[in-house]
Order: C-alpha cells, then structure tokens, then sequence
C-alpha cells in the first residue's frame, strides 16, 4: 500500500478530481430540485380548471443496470490498491487505545469502547470485527473487482480475506439473509454521461469496530457508499469511495470517510492475509 510518501501533486490533482466530482454533483442535484418546485407550482396554479386536459404520464426511462450499465470511465474490473493520504498513524498502525479522534462517538459508544478486550474478542471468534463493510475499504489493502454474473459485483479484499457481492437485483440478494461482516449490498448505478457512479447501500450486519482500538458499531448500522472512478491525462486511474456510516446506537451524527485507489494492471502485489486484532491489515 502506498503511504504519506505519496508525491503531493498526486494528493491534490486526486482533492481536485473529487472536489469537481461534487460540485458537479451537488449542481445537478439542485437542478432537479427546482425542476421539481417548478412543475408542483405550476400543478398548484393550474388544478382549480378541471377542464384543462390533463398530461399523459410518461414512462420512467429505462436505464440499463448491472454489467450493462457499467460505463466505460466506470467499469472497475481489476485490481486497485490502497493509495493512505490522511489519518496515516491511525490506519497504517494500530490505533492508540482512547484515541477516539474524529469519531462522532456517542457516551454509549465510548462505555463500549473503553470496556473491549481484544483477545476476548478474538477468543470469541470475533477477530474480524475491524473488517466489516463498514470499516473495510479503510483498511490498507489491495482490491479485486470482478463480476460474477450480469447483475453481481464481487468485491474481493486481500486484508483479512474478505469478500462482498453487490447485488444489482435486490431479489437475488435474498430478502433476510444472516447477519454477516460484509452484510447484504444492494447496488445501483446513478448520475448519467460521464457523472455516472455506483451506489452501495449495505445492511445486516454483525456488529463490529470502526478501529482496532474498540470503537464500536452495531447491528443496526447502515452503510452508504459512493464509488468513483476516473483517469488522469497521463493515464493513471483513480477510484475514490466515499463511506457513510449511520448508527443510532453508537454514534450521534453519520460518520463520512473518503478513500482513495490507484489502479494496478495486475494482481502482482495481491497478498491475502487473516483478520488480526492486533496487526494494521
């Protein structure tokens, strides 16, 4: 994984990239919405002349999905790796015990925290509580992508060998499955053109740890991801995801994350290791 070593022209042209990304974003959102206004408005002014012909209602626009609906700046096949620009001391190293920093964590939250044994809860089978979707695209890792079938994204972590499916077909997903780590990922592509970008929604999941110093999350947790991706002129590819992370138990406000990936051509570097209490990665 690449470190603060990181040349500082790479940190910034990848805040300008995202920065961009937003405001583009943010732009388009607001535009709906006065759209939206607009035609209410004019709903309100024009309903008490029932004699007016009403509009036909047109279908919803059908949107390809799934492997289809990948376009080519955001097809994301392969392998990407780790790219640690911020809070380098709490993820490239185990996290000090009560370093609590920039965690909205509630009084709940940090009773819990402070009480957390690592090797109960590594005796417990827990060792792979810092793992979990919520907190896993933070840990230092290499990533693999690859689909499984038209409407499955498989998402593959060296770090603690883990594995999710981002289901595009909701069905498929199973309508209760177990609680798991990586919980139950319904995926879905939003945007159009270019601003196209993949949404992840994730829930069902076991309760685990936001670090490995026993900052909790709970069963209750849901998880909202944005993926990325984009190309430099001088062709290095970038994937940055942003996480955010809802826990009424735990925290008192949602807690945001952004990560950054740089794209590998190939799984050289790939080197699965096991969940570990007491290890970065």
């Amino acid at each position: 994984m690449a470190g603060n070593g990181s040349a500082a022209s790479d940190k910034d042209r990848t805040t300008r990239e995202l920065q961009a990304v937003t405001d583009r974003l943010r732009n388009s959102a607001l535009t709906t919405l006065g759209v939206t206004i607009a035609v209410m408005l004019t709903g309100i002014v024009a309903a008490p002349d029932h004699a007016q012909a009403q509009p036909v209602p047109r279908a919803p626009e059908s949107r390809p999905t799934g492997r289809a609906g990948a376009s080519e700046s955001q097809n994301l096949d392969g392998y990407w790796v780790s790219v640690v620009t911020e809070q380098w001391h709490l993820r490239m190293t185990v996290p000090p015990e009560g370093q609590f920093s920039m965690l909205p964590l509630n009084q709940a939250g940090r009773a819990r925290a402070a009480a957390w044994d690592p090797q109960a809860d590594a005796a417990a089978g827990n060792a792979c509580a810092s793992y979990g979707a919520p907190v896993i695209m933070r840990v230092p890792s290499r990533l693999r992508f690859r689909w499984i079938d038209d409407m499955t994204l498989q998402l593959d972590i060296d770090s603690g060998t883990q594995t999710r499916l981002l289901h595009f077909d909701s069905t498929a997903a199973g309508a209760d499955p177990e609680p798991s780590w990586q919980g139950r990922s319904i995926a879905s592509w939003e945007g159009t053109g270019e601003e196209r970008y993949l949404t992840v929604r994730t829930s069902n999941l076991l309760a685990g740890l936001l670090r490995k110093n026993g900052a909790p999350y709970s069963e209750d947790t849901e998880l909202e991801e944005h993926f990325y991706a984009f190309t430099e002129p001088n062709g290095d590819r970038w994937l940055i995801v942003t996480s955010i992370i809802t826990d009424p138990q735990n925290l008192t406000r949602p807690y945001t994350t952004t990560n950054h990936f740089k794209y590998e051509r190939n799984g050289a570097g790939w080197d699965p290791t096991p969940c570990s209490v007491d290890r970065p990665r």
